[in-house]
């Protein structure tokens, strides 16, 4: 039976890999597969004999002499223990991306086109890397891709700059996103399983993440695709008076939550919920005098009627939470078997037995780094999903750190290995080869230098 779920599991993984080739939704898979491998359990749950306990991360003695109704009785826990943990990742992020939301309803993001001032090629690339490092580990990396990409089409009139500006975009917004709790989804997923802590998440990883960000810049900004300067464009004015304020206001409710489970201990969720309660009454108020350039602004006027949380809410992407829950709860599956702990286990032995171990490295270093380079591939969600499970080590252990250093960088040696680079490939039409060719070197670059930076470090802290 475990054979069959590893090839349910495989092929509905394969299915969300290659979602632009067979033209179907990755969440559809997702959730067939998360529903499918529950009910094979369900169905054979008289055949297993082993069954990982998550809450205490470690393999339950004697499943195997359990009657039917006892086994089915802790399926249902583990089942339901799962939901809830996936369910305070989806809260969380539905607050965030309604929060972002909300700033865009007025306008907010203008403001930072508003920083950018000179026409050179050189420079204008240097304010776009530090914009997406810092914007992504505020608003999350692929938020951050989308708001600057948008910005970028309307300073950088060249597609085939703008091209250029959008690699490193990616690299440098992937980069921000792993040493910040709300930077990734994946890095997320460590800070609300208690694996990682915030002031040890950015003491271990923000230097090599900006080694990470600045070596491929660095580089880039040698190349011919950055000399020169641009074409100068009008400034357009801001659609409304308090789009500034909404932006200043949004992020530093989103800044709040890390300070907010620090004082209180409770679920980031929490925090999140409160953030977006504030955020929301101030966009109420705001909203009733809300004043456009143009009197006749019919689209602004619009929005008015139903307001700028139910605009917001009407935005948010929903089918990305759905795949979540679906790719969360299948990985899950696989975890209560104990199916990812011996695969760990199994790993780590293998390369040890291989004698690949590096001098100043750990075996499970080269565990690491090659789920760094699998998350260029294939999605880093379900990667550290797994990982969850696969790793036993106590929270703040240097492990963890490198994990989602290594799958939040690692995505952007591909285009499609990180949400910041498909809805990036989506927003400007980005062919894969050209990617592969032009930026997939510079990234895989950058996330060397920050691993090597990373391992160094790891004996001085």
């Amino acid at each position: 039976m475990e054979t069959v779920l590893i090839a349910v599991f495989v092929i509905g993984y394969l299915a969300i890999t290659i979602e632009h080739t067979i033209k179907i939704d990755k969440l559809i898979p997702a959730l067939a597969m998360m529903a499918i491998l529950w009910a094979l359990i369900a169905f054979g749950i008289d055949g297993f004999t082993t069954w990982f306990d998550s809450g205490k991360h470690a393999l339950l003695d004697n499943f195997g002499l359990l009657d039917h109704e006892e086994k089915m009785h802790i399926m249902e826990e583990s089942l339901l223990h799962h939901l809830g943990k996936t369910a305070e990742i989806l809260v969380f992020l539905l607050g965030a991306m309604t929060i972002v939301e909300i700033i865009d309803y007025f306008d907010g993001f203008a403001t930072i086109k508003s920083f950018i001032k000179t026409r050179s090629k050189r420079r204008i690339l240097w304010i776009f890397a530090f914009l997406a490092f810092i914007l992504s580990a505020i608003i999350d990396n692929l938020t951050a891709t989308i708001v600057l990409i948008s910005i970028l089409q309307k300073i950088v009139r060249e597609r085939n700059d703008r091209l250029w500006y959008a690699g490193l975009i990616i690299v440098a917004a992937n980069a921000g996103g792993a040493w910040s709790p709300i930077g990734d989804v994946t890095t997320t997923m460590l800070w609300i399983g208690d694996k990682v802590t915030t002031s040890r998440l950015i003491g271990y990883l923000l230097i090599p993440s900006l080694v990470c960000m600045l070596v491929p810049t660095f580089i880039a900004s040698f190349l011919p695709a950055f000399k020169g300067t641009i074409d100068s464009e009008e400034t357009e004015p801001p659609k409304s008076k308090f789009g500034s304020t909404m932006l200043y206001l949004g992020l530093g409710a989103i800044v709040f939550v890390p300070i907010f489970k620090t004082v209180t201990h409770l679920p980031p969720y929490v925090g999140m919920m409160l953030s977006l309660a504030v955020v929301a009454t101030f966009a109420e108020i705001y909203s009733n005098s809300k004043i456009t350039i143009s009197s006749v602004d019919m689209d602004s006027d619009a929005e008015s009627h139903s307001g700028p949380v139910h605009s917001a809410l009407t935005k948010i992407e929903l089918p990305s939470i759905l795949f979540f829950l679906g790719i969360l709860m299948a990985v899950a599956a696989l975890e209560s078997l104990g199916l990812l702990f011996n695969f760990a286990d199994n790993l780590k032995e293998g390369i040890g037995l291989m004698g690949t171990e590096l001098p100043g490295t750990e075996v499970s270093d080269l565990v690491v780094i090659i789920l760094g380079f699998g998350s260029a591939v294939i999605d880093n969600v379900p990667l550290v999903a797994a990982s969850l499970g696969m790793f036993s080590e106590p929270q703040d252990n240097p492990l963890w750190h490198f994990i989602a250093y290594s799958a939040g960088t690692g995505g952007s040696m591909l285009i499609i290995g990180s949400a910041a680079g498909v809805v990036a490939m989506g927003m400007e039409k980005i062919d894969f080869f050209w990617y592969l060719k032009k930026i997939a070197w510079l990234a895989a670059i950058g996330f060397i230098a920050g691993a090597i930076c990373f391992i160094v470090m790891r004996y001085f802290l």
